[in-house]
Formats: structure tokens, C-alpha cells, sequence
């Protein structure tokens, strides 16, 4: 009974299985269509800043560094092009050159097409990039970070539970079942090896069964055997039909043998470009040969270098020198004959079958919500950990403790912990915002590049995914101490000051996102901000009420000036009063309160100030993010 039963299980695993590898197959039957990559005379310039002269007679001078010079060549549907090269000699400048990511600060001249067709939205997502650093989120599992990848980038032609089948395919055919539920972690999280969790960088591009796979150095930091797993997977890739370009800097000799074409370069320039196999025989035919028998890629790497076994004499520039001109007058034709020679199969129907009308793979409300679970799941254990929270409720227990029943006998100590609050929480939400995209910036490149969502689906889900942060952790701060420090008890007056706190601290958020994507960069945006947010605490009204007339304005800037403003409104009306040397005085009438107003017109207008600032910090923070993740033109 119990074999029966284990037999039972056993087939319907085995059903499962191959319901899971029937998904796979159909989807890739849908997006096999053949693609033909070709670049000719491609030339790489990249802008660099130097600096000359003394400390107080500086001069900044730019000029143009030569990567690539005039570097030619042709992959066809079903071969595996690998480009061979020591470091700095162009692999991957040339790599992102025809996969389309190019910087700003990067010049190209010469002609790249795909089935002779320039660089377009459309190819680029019939494309996979898989980069030499791993751009993972550290608290996702594998299963998460490919489950995520399908429902993001698979079109809509497949079911969810289909493209969840294709995630838990590529986790099999990667070997990865074993680590599946474990987080991927980072420099701070332990998480895979660095060979799973480059495998699970490998899988991602390769789950969308791209025409056209390019990878920087994937075999780094894997062993041997997993070095030739991986290879053998792209051989099958490009046997079924895919064209595989990529770069690798020290491969084995069974590797070696495994690429149908290879592209050496030297210090930018081509030595040679053909079959793998007859490598060996042009160094031959133009006298360079090994004198021992040794791997063919640490050859042509010794010849990329100016090092050669032989007794020449020759010296390592005048050795690379010579080979280059060798190339040009034994290669140079054939490869541009070959190029032009290629037929363009594929020119008008090779593109991706499935797509939606408007050229993405899924809704925008797809998107997003893949997009606001992902980012939920990923910094769940961040936004809620308990050093965070901890914090809080220490910083709200200390201030009901030092303000402890601070009526309103005591107006000036009740209006300091009022500007207090409002200052705390626009530095807590300002610092954890304005680090958001400059942390974000390679995953959102990587993504942005592939074309795997719209930015604005993105952006909002982003923004969203904070809010449980940004708003539970005030709403708890304000619960401990609001009764504690005998603030008006009455439940309007709490309603208030809790709107009043939680506008705020959007307002502050968006601020710190604005900077963040403007700026970019994690150390000069928090020196920055440190100096936007104490201008803004400054010109808040509490510390200087007597400002000087041709900076007075600059208070109409301040978050921390509105803020004060309403905080005030929320406990004090123009008729109370509190004790004075006089007997009862105004409250309207006090130094800290007069200059600011409690009039219901100032109140109005310092809560619309706060939502204008809202939706403008935000605007200007989605703006700023238009710039990340577009592809330079080829001039």
C-alpha cells in the first residue's frame, strides 16, 4: 500500500513537472525568432575631466579617451560570440555599446543593427543583459526574485500560474532547487554563494527566452564545473536558435571550444574576429605560435598583452602593434565582407510576438502591483525592524516624560514641544527618503534598460510602499506622547495635530526624494540635505521671529514653518488665554504665536502650502528620474 502510494505521488510530481516545462516550452515557441546582430567600424569615446595647475589657479579641462577603434563584427542566430581581452581593453564598453547602454559621457560612431534595424524600445526588450556585479535585492529568495522577474516581464499571453511554472523551470534547469528559499543577501546579509546568486542573475535574462542574450563576465567567481553548467546552458540557448554575445576574461580550453565565434581585443583595437577554432591557425599563418602545448585562450590573452613565448626581441607595445596591423591587412576586409554578405533574416517579423499595444509586456496596473509587493516584501525587515522601532517609542517616551502635563500655564514650553515634533519628524522621513534612489539607481538602471516596466509605475509603487513606515510610526509616536504632555484631550484637537503630523511628513518624504533624484549620489546628497533641512528648521519661526527683511521670505520655503503654523491652530484658538505677569493674556497675542497667526485664513493657507509641496517635491523627484535608464543614440 505504501509503494502504491509513493508510485502515486511520484506521478503526479512527474505530471507537475512537465506542466511546468510545457509552460516554458510554448512560451518560448512564441518569441523564436531569428536575430542578427552586425556592427561595423564602432568607434568608443568616452569624455574625461582632469584637473591642472596649483590650489588657487585651478583649470578644468575635458578631452576625449579613445576605447574602441573601429571594431567589426557579425553573430548570427545560433552562435556564441565570446570577446577575449586582458583588463581595460574594451570587452565591456564594446558589450554595452550593442546592448544600448551607453552613458551620457560616452561618444559611439559607427553602424550597430539588429536584423538591420537600429536600436529601438522593441529590441531592447527582446533582449536579456545580464551585468558582471549582481544588481539583486539582498532580502528576496530566489523563488521571489524569479516569480517577481516573470510577472514583470513574461507577456501577457501566458496565465500567472504559467509564468510562476517558468520561474520554478529555470530554478531547475539553473540548480537551484536546493537554495530556492533561501534570500539572496548582499555585502551586510548572508544569504547564496556568490555562484548561485550570479546563476539567479543568469536566470532572470534567460527566463524571458531573449533573441539576443548578452552577459559580462558570467563565469566569474564560479568554479570550473560550474563555470562549464553554465556555458553549456548558453550553447543550448544559442542551438536553439538565440544569438549569445559576451565577454569572458580567462576561460578553459573546454570552454574555449564551446564558443562558435571569437573577438580579441587589445587596448581597443581588434587582433582577431572568426571561428574559435581557427585562432590558432591565423597566429600560425602570421608566424606567432606556442611553443608548448597550453589552453588557446591563455595564448591569445599572452598575445593581447604584447607577450609572446618566442625569442623576437620585440618589446609589448611594438608586439601589439604589430598584430594590429596584421589584422587590418589579413582580416579587416573579410570581416566588413561578412558583415555586408549577411542575409537579414527576420527584418519585419522578427519581433517579439505577445507584446501589448503599446509595446510593453504588461499593464501598468500589473506593474505596479507586482512592483508594491515586491518593494513591500523587500523592505519589510528594514521599514519595521525593531531597532527602528525601538527608536520611536523611546523618543516618544522620553519627550511625554520631559513635557509631562505641560499645560497651558506653561505656553512657551507646550509651543517648543509642538516645533520639537514637527522638526523630528522632517529630519526622520527627509534622511530615510533622500537616500531612496541614489541606493536604488543600478537596480533601476538594469530594469529600466531591459524595459521591464514603466518608470511611473515604479515611482508610485515606490512612494506607496513607504507609507506604512512613514505614517504607522508617527501615528504610534504621537499616541504615547499626545496625552502624556497634556495637549487638548479632545479628540478633534488630536485628529488635527495627527493630520497635521502626517502631512508633514509626506511633504518631508517628497523633499528627500526630490534631492535624492537630482543628486544621485549617497554622500553628496546627505551633505546637502543636512543643510536644506537645518535652513528649513531655521526659518520655522520658533528660534528667529525678528528676521531680517531681505531674507524673510525664505521662511515661505520652510516645511518647518507651515508645519509650526498648523501644530499651533490644532491646540490654541484667538480667544484663549494664559497666565501672565498682566494676569490673562492672549494666546494670539504671544511673541512665538503673533508672528505666525491663528487666524482660520492662515491656517487654510499653510495646510494648501503643504499639499502644493506634496505633489510639487514628487513631481520634480519623477522628473529627475526620466534621465535613468534611457538609451544614448548612436551618433
Amino acid at each position: 500500500m505504501k509503494k502504491q502510494n509513493r508510485n502515486l505521488e511520484q506521478e503526479m510530481n512527474d505530471m507537475e513537472a512537465q506542466t511546468k516545462f510545457k509552460a516554458l516550452a510554448s512560451f518560448q515557441k512564441q518569441n523564436n525568432l531569428p536575430l542578427t546582430l552586425k556592427f561595423e567600424d564602432v568607434v568608443c569615446m568616452i569624455k574625461t575631466k582632469t584637473t591642472k595647475g596649483g590650489l588657487f589657479n585651478k583649470n578644468t579641462e575635458y578631452e576625449e579617451k579613445v576605447i574602441l577603434k573601429g571594431v567589426s563584427g557579425i553573430v548570427e542566430p545560433g552562435e556564441m560570440l565570446a570577446m577575449l581581452g586582458p583588463s581595460g581593453s574594451g570587452k565591456t564598453t564594446l558589450l554595452n555599446a550593442l546592448g544600448g547602454r551607453l552613458r551620457s559621457n560616452t561618444k559611439v560612431q559607427g553602424a550597430i543593427t539588429y536584423n538591420n534595424e537600429p536600436f529601438s524600445n522593441t529590441t531592447k526588450r527582446d533582449m536579456g543583459f545580464v551585468t558582471q556585479d549582481d544588481i539583486l535585492y539582498p532580502h528576496l529568495t530566489v523563488t521571489e526574485t524569479l516569480v517577481f522577474t516573470a510577472l514583470l516581464r513574461l507577456p501577457n499571453t501566458l496565465t500567472k500560474k504559467e509564468k510562476v511554472s517558468c520561474a520554478e523551470t529555470m530554478i531547475t534547469q539553473l540548480g537551484l532547487t536546493k537554495c530556492k528559499d533561501s534570500i539572496i543577501g548582499g555585502p551586510l546579509v548572508r544569504g547564496v554563494s556568490g555562484g548561485e546568486r550570479k546563476r539567479v542573475s543568469i536566470g532572470q535574462e534567460m527566463l524571458v527566452n531573449p533573441r539576443l542574450l548578452f552577459l559580462d563576465e558570467p563565469t566569474s567567481g564560479l568554479d570550473s564545473t560550474m563555470a562549464q553548467s553554465i556555458v553549456s546552458t548558453l550553447w543550448e540557448l544559442a542551438n536553439a536558435g538565440r544569438t549569445v554575445v559576451m565577454t569572458i576574461h580567462q576561460p578553459s580550453s573546454r570552454l574555449y571550444y564551446m564558443f562558435c565565434k571569437v573577438l580579441l581585443l587589445s587596448e581597443g583595437s581588434p587582433l582577431f574576429f572568426g571561428k574559435g577554432s581557427d585562432a590558432m591557425h591565423y597566429f600560425l599563418s602570421i608566424g606567432y605560435a606556442p611553443t608548448l602545448g597550453m589552453n588557446p585562450s591563455d595564448f591569445l590573452l599572452d598575445l593581447a598583452n604584447g607577450i609572446y613565448t618566442d625569442e623576437s626581441g620585440e618589446d609589448h607595445d611594438s608586439l601589439k602593434q604589430t598584430l594590429v596591423l596584421a589584422y587590418r591587412h589579413n582580416l579587416e576586409a573579410q570581416v566588413k565582407e561578412m558583415v555586408c554578405a549577411a542575409s537579414d533574416i527576420g527584418k519585419s517579423e522578427g519581433r517579439f510576438q505577445g507584446r501589448e499595444l503599446d509595446g510593453w509586456s504588461t499593464t501598468w496596473f500589473q506593474q505596479f502591483s507586482v512592483l508594491l509587493k515586491r518593494g513591500v516584501k523587500e523592505r519589510r525587515y528594514e521599514s519595521f525592524s525593531g531597532l527602528k522601532v525601538t527608536q520611536i517609542v523611546m523618543a516618544a517616551t522620553i519627550s511625554g516624560v520631559l513635557w509631562f502635563k505641560s499645560d497651558i500655564s506653561h505656553l512657551q514650553d507646550q509651543i517648543g514641544l509642538l516645533f520639537f515634533i514637527g522638526s523630528f519628524w522632517s529630519f526622520f522621513p527627509f534622511f530615510q527618503a533622500i537616500c531612496t534612489f541614489p541606493q536604488e539607481r543600478t537596480m533601476l538602471e538594469k530594469e529600466r534598460s531591459s524595459g521591464t516596466y514603466r518608470l511611473s509605475s515604479y515611482f508610485i509603487s515606490r512612494t506607496v510602499a513607504d507609507l506604512p513606515m512613514e505614517l504607522v510610526l508617527p501615528t504610534v509616536f504621537l499616541i504615547i506622547c499626545y496625552w502624556m504632555v497634556g495637549l487638548k484631550p479632545h479628540v478633534l484637537n488630536f485628529l488635527y495635530t495627527l493630520f497635521t503630523l502626517l502631512l508633514s511628513v509626506l511633504v518631508s518624504q517628497g523633499l528627500g526624494f526630490a534631492l535624492g533624484a537630482i543628486v544621485m549620489d549617497q554622500s553628496s546628497v546627505t551633505t546637502l540635505g543636512s543643510v536644506v533641512m537645518l535652513t528649513s528648521i531655521l526659518a520655522g519661526g520658533y528660534y528667529v521671529q525678528h528676521v531680517p527683511k531681505f531674507i524673510a521670505w525664505i521662511k515661505y520655503l520652510s516645511i518647518n514653518y507651515y508645519t509650526y503654523q498648523l501644530f499651533v491652530g490644532s491646540q490654541y484658538e484667538s480667544k484663549d488665554t494664559y497666565p501672565c505677569s498682566e494676569g490673562q493674556c492672549l494666546v494670539a497675542e504671544f511673541p512665538s504665536i503673533k508672528q505666525i497667526g491663528l487666524h482660520v485664513k492662515d491656517q487654510v493657507i499653510a495646510a494648501l502650502a503643504l499639499v502644493i509641496m506634496l505633489i510639487g517635491f514628487r513631481l520634480i523627484a519623477y522628473l529627475a528620474l526620466t534621465r535613468i535608464g534611457l538609451t544614448k543614440k548612436l551618433v
